[in-house]
């Protein structure tokens, strides 16, 4: 690979790293031919963008970042594969997780991930990543506390209001 063809790929994934917030890195030595086929389905399948890159051209990609990213200095070392999601930081998580299950094998194995600028270091992490919200889940969530307090009172309001109608209805009855 020349110099020219380094640099491209550097200034891609640069670009990649700046424009999508969740990016996980694995390593998927010893995968069979047809494994790592099934893991680009899998990919593919759920918006996932898998790429295997050299480490020293992550490593400079990553550099020209804003973010330290110096804590990944030992993550990448060996095979390295990179997974890039644009909306969450859980789909790549249980992505990997699905597939080990799948595959029957511990062969994709999780080396380090940013969500949001946060680093996720060792295959330890991967289950706190699969618990993580996405944003629109916390939205959700927020406007959902929101609309509680409301809705009961509109609740109360209109059931209270039957309730009352009911009883000058009976009132009005008995004086007959």
């Amino acid at each position: 690979m020349t110099r020219e063809e380094k640099a491209v790929i550097i200034d891609e994934l640069s670009q990649k790293f700046a424009s999508t917030p969740y990016f996980y890195i694995t390593n998927a030595t010893g995968m069979t031919v047809s494994e790592v086929n099934q893991l680009r389905s899998l990919c593919f399948e759920r918006g996932v963008e898998y790429r295997v890159v050299k480490n020293t051209l992550i490593k400079k990609a990553l550099e020209t970042l804003d973010t330290d990213y110096t804590s990944f200095d030992e993550v990448l070392k060996g095979f390295s594969g990179v997974m890039f999601h644009p909306e969450s930081g859980k789909v790549p998580a249980q992505l990997i997780k699905d597939f080990k299950k799948k595959s029957g094998s511990d062969k994709l194995k999780f080396k380090g991930a940013s969500v949001d600028t946060a680093l996720f270091v060792g295959e330890s992490q991967l289950d706190v990543l699969i618990s993580l919200k996405s944003k629109q889940e916390l939205i959700g969530e927020v406007i959902g506390l929101l609309q509680s307090p409301a809705k009961n009172v509109i609740g109360a309001l209109t059931s209270g209001g039957q309730n009352l109608a009911g009883i000058l209805k009976t009132l009005s009855e008995k004086e007959d």
